[in-house]
């Protein structure tokens, strides 16, 4: 979601039809363990479209942390798409490192000594704690009894957020640049995009990005926004500026299903645009619907019509 929690992913299905352009999901955990089900059917048939990962949202404040290391499990457990967490004990070295919100109560002048102040200081502590864990690997040489060919350890993949429209607390424009190329310098491996409602802002981000030397992936985050209360929502957690003609759009259509049409046609045409441009691939975030972000994928034909 297009809040600042943080999240973790899960990387491609085996087996599945290699697609023209990477993809992967966002979901979030149930509010309750009555919701599991249907839960797990959704991440089933995302699986099933061969994404290279699919990422779980922690809640703000640890809220929901305990749902989501059941979901995170599941999909260890269920399905090829091994996730992505913050658990490096179950054998998860794939993560997607976000500083988060405060817990509900606690500004930004309550932060301690000892609390992690930005994204970059977290990239950090999670490869400093892998290569602790596994700072070296060992392999029995064949006819040498108790030789041994010594490796690099077992490393970690990190994605991190970027704001093509600038963070909310962003004091500058160019402090998000900043930001993302000290989280690169941290040891981030790519990045995600928070929404954006226009290709151009997606593109033209990059391109600063690139002129002030970032080099990792950049992979743009699409959100089918499906009805006026939904653009509401995002606009309130991104301070974003208002898109004038999606709103028009949404707020036109005479039905609930006219406007998840609109929202779909609207992130199809996002996905199309950025992917000309160049895009690294397209993250979406499914709000637990596989039917629209597979329906956005399938508009974009970035999958076959016959794809799950």
């Amino acid at each position: 979601m297009m809040s600042h929690e943080p999240r973790v992913d899960a990387p491609a299905v085996a087996g599945a039809a290699s697609p023209r352009v990477p993809f992967s999901f966002e979901i979030y955990p149930p509010r309750t363990p009555e919701q599991l089900p249907a839960l797990y059917e959704t991440i089933r048939v995302l699986a099933a479209a061969g994404p290279r990962f699919i990422s779980v949202t922690f809640g703000a404040g640890g809220s929901t942390t305990d749902r989501s290391l059941t979901v995170l499990t599941h999909i260890l457990r269920e399905t090829t798409v091994p996730p992505v967490r913050d658990f490096l004990d179950a054998g998860i070295t794939r993560f997607l490192a976000l500083r988060g919100d405060p817990p509900a109560g606690v500004g930004e002048d309550d932060i301690v000594v000892g609390d992690l102040e930005s994204a970059a200081q977290l990239v950090q502590l999670i490869g400093r704690v892998q290569a602790e864990r596994s700072p070296y690997r060992e392999r029995e040489i064949p006819g040498l009894p108790g030789a041994v060919q010594v490796t690099d350890g077992d490393r970690v993949e990190i994605a991190v957020a970027a704001f093509p429209n600038g963070h909310p607390r962003s004091r500058h424009r160019y402090e998000d640049i900043d930001a993302l190329l000290a989280k690169q310098a941290a040891g981030a491996t790519s990045a995600l995009t928070q929404l954006f409602f226009h290709a151009d802002e997606y593109l033209g981000f990059v391109d600063r990005a690139r002129a002030a030397g970032v080099v990792i992936p950049i992979v743009p985050g699409i959100m089918p926004i499906t009805s006026p209360g939904r653009l509401r929502r995002v606009l309130e957690l991104t301070g974003d500026a208002r898109p004038d003609s999606l709103a028009a759009a949404l707020e036109s259509a005479p039905d609930a299903a006219a406007q998840r049409a609109v929202g779909l046609a609207h992130a199809a045409d996002l996905a199309r645009s950025v992917v000309a441009g160049g895009a690294d691939g397209i993250h979406l975030y499914a709000f637990n619907n596989h039917d629209t972000v597979l329906g956005v994928l399938r508009a974009a034909e970035l999958i076959p019509e016959a794809s799950p």
